[in-house]
């Protein structure tokens, strides 16, 4: 009879044993002790119950599921970066040979993209209705931020500014992308305390002091700010315009582009306004300044590619241009002799509300004739006065045509070289002194109020001349980009199909 497997391997197993440990008499070295053991573990062997043999694995089916992987990483979004650089003024791009500036990532954008010639702006050309518009594709009387500064006959606002996005009565962009499920984030964007977006990082000041850090974390996405300063520093406070400030949160947001790869990320940069505004226009000053906003430019830049997976729409403007200033012009003290307004008994029919280049005049009640035709012969007698710089008086028709200003009755328009400003008394004209050379905020028809755009990426043109284009096509341009639309829009999307225009 054979021998099974399982018993010849328990046989084996079994003569192994006893040859190595063998019984008493192998211990002696007896060759009989030998052979009994052998017989013995033969004999062992043979009676033993034989041992299973192994059972062979089950099949497998026909559909099994295939062996745990860890999840595949979601795809990355394509990001959409709007870097807006205050103040830029677009001779500095087109004609940098002739200024002599080293700006490479600007002059690579061009050529590999589409730039505009010039951007008309708004009515005030200041910053925050033109930010506003850029976000939201329409006129500064429609989406409610008429300045930079809210209209406070008497100070009572401390200096406010618009920073609250709720004085917005119009959807953003932000807004948009969240609503269509894009992840968005508004970096120290203009009006941008409490906006609806994925991650805010607030531009807010009150005191000017390191207080206003407190300020900004306050009022920024819960957790920012500290995610931000635990991986790459401190975050500047509120009105930190110096270009180091700058430099810090493009660092920031270039970090944040790969970290959280939103689809849509704005980013505001000040230093270049900042520069012009003290030293005027073209100086060394300015130049280095943009310089260094270039080169972190070009890290930002890389940042949005790496987030993307090699692939990102970026696109630069800016929100205004930049004038020489040489005289401040005080017009208010002309309303108090009029009687228009009275600060020591806080009442007013008629006031200015000034925006550097112009400035608005406001009736308490614009129904009233009587006070109408006041201040309508008080300003045709100032216009008249040559050395006041006043280039014309906008009267109503003329005002809602440029959808600026709300509901004003006159606009203000000044002459270049001369800036309004606001005080109870004080001479109708000085000098403007070291520290103030430059301003903005004239009307944008003015060729030096021209401002800047320059796109590439996801379906722009490479190499492409845009002309002169408007200020509110730059929010429909980018919600093409982000295959979204936004309703009511006043411009349209640069780079659409002639078919979907």
């Amino acid at each position: 009879m054979r021998m099974s497997i399982a018993r010849r391997v328990g046989l084996r197993e079994t003569i192994e044993r006893v040859m190595r440990y063998g019984s008493p008499e192998a211990m002696h070295g007896s060759m009989l002790g030998r052979r009994s053991a052998l017989i013995l573990a033969l004999l062992m062997a043979c009676h033993a119950p034989a041992t299973p043999a192994p059972s062979p694995p089950p099949p497998t089916p026909a559909h099994a599921p295939p062996a745990h992987t860890p999840p595949a990483e979601p795809p990355r979004r394509v990001p959409v970066v709007l870097v807006s650089i205050d103040g830029l003024r677009p001779d500095y791009v087109h004609r940098a040979d002739e200024h002599g500036l080293g700006i490479p990532t600007l002059r690579a954008m061009v050529a590999q993209g589409a730039a505009a010639t010039a951007v008309r702006g708004v009515l005030p050309t200041v910053t925050y209705p033109t930010h506003t518009t850029m976000v939201t594709g329409v006129s500064p009387t429609r989406h409610g931020v008429l300045a930079n500064t809210t209209f406070d006959p008497f100070g009572d606002n401390h200096g406010g500014w618009y920073w609250y996005a709720e004085d917005v009565k119009v959807p953003t962009l932000w807004q948009l992308a969240d609503e269509a499920g894009i992840p968005s984030a508004s970096f120290y964007w203009p009006v941008n305390v409490g906006a609806k977006a994925t991650w805010v990082l607030s531009q807010v000041w009150r005191a000017d002091t390191d207080d206003d850090r407190k300020l900004t974390r306050a009022t920024s996405t819960p957790g920012l700010v500290d995610e931000l300063e635990a991986n790459v520093g401190e975050v500047p406070r509120g009105r930190a315009w110096a270009v180091e400030q700058d430099e810090q949160r493009a660092r920031a947001a270039g970090w944040f582009l790969e970290k959280h790869n939103p689809g849509l990320l704005t980013l505001h940069m000040l230093a270049l306004d900042s520069a012009q505004h003290y030293d005027g226009l073209a100086t060394p000053h300015v130049f280095r300044t943009l310089e260094r906003l270039d080169g972190i430019l070009g890290e930002l830049r890389e940042a949005a590619r790496r987030s993307g997976g090699g692939r990102a729409t970026m696109c630069v403007v800016s929100d205004h241009g930049f004038s020489r200033v040489d005289k401040i012009v005080n017009l208010m003290p002309e309303l108090v002799r009029a009687g228009l307004v009275d600060a020591r008994k806080r009442e007013w029919s008629a006031t200015l509300w000034a925006a550097g280049g112009t400035g608005a005049v406001v009736l308490r009640d614009p129904s009233d004739q009587a006070v109408l035709e006041k201040v309508r012969a008080l300003l045709d007698r100032l216009a008249a006065d040559k050395s006041l710089g006043i280039d014309r008086i906008l009267r109503r028709d003329e005002i809602e045509a440029l959808g600026g200003f709300g509901d004003a009755s006159f606009v203000v328009a000044m002459r270049p070289g001369f800036y309004l400003a606001n005080a109870w008394d004080g001479p109708a004209v000085r000098p403007a002194g070291p520290g103030f050379r430059g301003g903005h905020g004239y009307l944008p028809d003015d060729p030096e109020m021209a401002a800047m755009f320059v796109c590439e990426g996801e379906g722009v043109p490479v190499g492409s001349s845009l002309g002169a284009i408007d200020m509110r096509d730059v929010a429909p341009t980018l919600a093409g980009r982000l295959g979204i639309t936004i309703p009511g829009a006043e411009g349209r999307d640069l780079f659409a199909r002639p078919e979907a225009r």
